[in-house]
């Protein structure tokens, strides 16, 4: 079925959109997989924050121009899925790698971040990135260790006094 030219116009500034605001994307083929497989990704996708599309390439070439994806464009051949994380930069990266892992017609193509086009091969570095939370947590505890060690410091000079009386105590 062909698309009209505002169907085509939606798409664009629904996908443009959301990659205006994406911290990264990743693009990959899906040629081979059911439609029960691109439904169980839809769905790991929707509660993992990742916005999933599959949309026509010189679509999406329009979409990604002018945003931090603008160097994806040459990577987009085939049948693509493009996934932008929403919540966190490795998002899109850790859904597909996970994905991948169970489904090996997924192939991941290319990656991007920060207008910074990746290779496939740093997808596992991707993926590992901390999410918002965990982020949040080791700064916190980062920023919290100071004051933790100073705390035990001075908490020392009087415990260290009372153990010096101790042992005089005892030793008369």
């Amino acid at each position: 079925m062909a698309l009209s030219f505002e169907e085509k116009k939606a798409i664009v500034a629904d996908v443009a959109e959301v990659a205006a605001t994406a911290h990264s994307a990743v693009a990959a083929e899906y040629n081979g997989l059911s439609s029960e497989n691109m439904t169980e990704l839809r769905a790991k996708a929707r509660s993992g924050g990742v916005y999933l599309r599959v949309v026509k390439n010189t679509l999406a070439r329009r979409a990604i121009d002018g945003t931090d994806f603008d160097c994806m464009k040459d990577a987009l051949v085939g049948p693509m899925v493009l996934a932008f994380s929403q919540e966190d930069p490795g998002s899109a990266a850790r859904v597909l790698k996970d994905f991948a892992k169970a489904n090996d017609k997924l192939v991941i193509k290319v990656l991007s971040v920060s207008g910074k086009l990746l290779p496939a091969s740093e997808l596992d570095r991707m993926a590992s990135l901390p999410t918002k939370e965990q982020a949040i947590s080791m700064l916190m505890s980062v920023m919290q260790a100071p004051i933790t060690k100073l705390a035990r410091t001075l908490n020392e000079v009087p415990g260290k006094l009372v153990r010096t009386v101790a042992a005089v105590r005892d030793s008369k």
